[in-house]
């Protein structure tokens, strides 16, 4: 089994990673995932699969500043789109990681975290980087997991940023399932936010961070 199959190779430019124009637009767009997501179909829901204690995945522990691979706090969830699993979040933080710095991360239930991290003027961005994962990877397998299904056409691609409030440090890693390509706007109604659209900007005027499920109607 190859390391290049099991350990992702991060890159801080899309080019890197070769995707299509159609996806290429999900993964560099800096505006919340949430809502976007919510302006391609009826239905938006999360549903969370794990939030517990783990080992951090290998590329993880120097993302959140660990002076080695050890436990996490960990949180999965799919987000969901007229009941179609999207997109895979993985979530983590330190284990020492403070209700101070994180007061909302135990208590989410299926909320979004997205939007509860864009309407927080507190919590800082950085650079969103980019990489194709493959079958052995953790994520992808937990993926199958959730999805029922056995594999995928590889590559997958994914991205993830590390998000900062006062001293902590939080990763979130986003994995798009194939069917992402085939979403077109479904709500015109729903304006998206510029790319430029600050992650200290107060999008709970846009998105009440309480919803769980979010239904707009009959779906597709």
């Amino acid at each position: 089994m190859s390391r290049s199959r099991t350990y992702a190779r991060w890159h801080d430019h899309a080019n890197a990673v070769d995707p299509s124009v159609h996806l290429r637009d999900w993964l560099t767009d800096r505006v919340s995932l949430t809502y976007k997501l919510m302006a391609h179909c009826q239905q938006f829901r999360v549903q969370r699969l794990r939030q517990q204690r783990a080992m951090c995945l290998a590329e993880e522990w120097q993302a959140i500043g660990l002076p080695r691979r050890l436990q996490v706090q960990e949180r999965d969830v799919l987000l969901r789109c007229d009941d179609h699993p999207m997109v895979l979040g993985h979530t983590v933080l330190a284990l020492d990681a403070t209700t101070t710095e994180w007061p909302f991360f135990g208590t989410l239930g299926e909320r979004s975290l997205g939007t509860t991290l864009f309407g927080d003027p507190l919590v800082q961005r950085g650079q969103l980087q980019f990489a194709r994962l493959y079958g052995d990877h953790p994520l992808v397998r937990r993926m199958c997991a959730a999805s029922g299904k056995d594999n995928f056409p590889y590559p997958l691609w994914a991205r993830r940023s590390a998000f900062r409030r006062k001293t902590g440090v939080m990763l979130v890693t986003e994995v798009f399932f194939p069917e992402i390509e085939e979403l077109r706007r479904a709500r015109p109604d729903i304006k998206l936010l510029s790319p430029d659209f600050s992650v200290s900007s107060d999008l709970s005027r846009h998105i009440h961070p309480a919803h769980q499920l979010l239904s707009f109607g009959a779906a597709r």
